[in-house]
């Protein structure tokens, strides 16, 4: 079954995930070699995605509304949590078990009834849990590489995400798209389609790995921008040092190239 969503609420929640994350990420950025594919409205859009962090839901929230504002967005989300924060069901969210045969195909009856509708798009963590962004290889849940073949006219789009901290007390919320990948006609097993999913993401994450070690702000097109400074008081004292010298205060612990 697909969930009713509510775009008042949607259009609500995304703004409060805007100013929670701006309150404890210093910037969301994202790659600008690796800025997200221009899909035809009338092609399923499946963005599949790590799952290095607590943040990842948010960041993709902001991400959504930011590059594809026109599509309605569906996410998985275990079973246990949507009872327990069932509002998310309005948001587009789905319960899955995470355990067993039932949750597997009752995530891909209703994802290939969410791509079937128009204008539709799938947020996928494919590793299914937590995992830090330097493991390799990286392992998909195989559940992607039947949808493929269920929903061969469907785009699906890698997406690496990172949070390193660089100058700032909090960290910046890196993000790269890569490559899409297109089933169309071709004969692939699903095992052959995890393998390829696979690859494509484990090569954008370390692309994405580069750039977060370089440390370039300006490689990346900054979409939010949040705190920063060291704390309230250590901040205050700081103005008035600057106030006092002349200077204009300036929270930020670095500057940026």
């Amino acid at each position: 079954m697909i969930p009713a969503t509510s775009p008042l609420l949607c259009s609500l929640f995304t703004r409060y995930a805007q100013k929670y994350v701006a309150r404890g990420i210093h910037a969301v950025r994202v790659s600008h070699s690796g800025l997200p594919p221009q899909v035809p409205p009338g092609r399923p859009l499946v963005v599949y995605l790590n799952h290095p962090s607590w943040w990842d839901p948010m960041i993709g929230l902001i991400l959504a509304a930011r590059f594809w504002s026109g599509r309605r967005h569906f996410a998985p989300i275990d079973e246990v949590a949507l009872q327990k924060y069932r509002f998310l069901a309005r948001l587009g969210f789905f319960g899955i078990a995470k355990q067993g045969t039932r949750g597997g195909a009752l995530f891909l009856r209703t994802s290939v009834a969410i791509l079937q509708q128009p204008n539709t798009a799938l947020w996928i963590t494919g590793e299914g849990d937590f995992c830090d962004p330097r493991v390799r290889p990286v392992a998909l849940r195989p559940g992607l590489g039947h949808l493929s073949r269920r929903v061969p006219q469907a785009v699906f789009v890698p997406l690496a995400l990172e949070y390193p901290f660089w100058q700032e007390r909090i960290p910046e919320a890196l993000c790269r798209f890569g490559t899409p990948l297109e089933p169309g006609a071709e004969r692939a097993t699903p095992s052959e389609w995890t393998a390829r999913l696979q690859l494509a993401i484990q090569e954008t994450q370390d692309a994405l790995a580069v750039e977060a070690v370089r440390r370039r702000p300006g490689d990346f097109q900054t979409i939010l921008v949040g705190k920063v400074g060291v704390g309230f008081f250590y901040d205050r004292w700081r103005a008035m040092k600057a106030t006092r010298s002349g200077r204009c205060f300036d929270a930020a612990h670095g500057s940026e190239p």
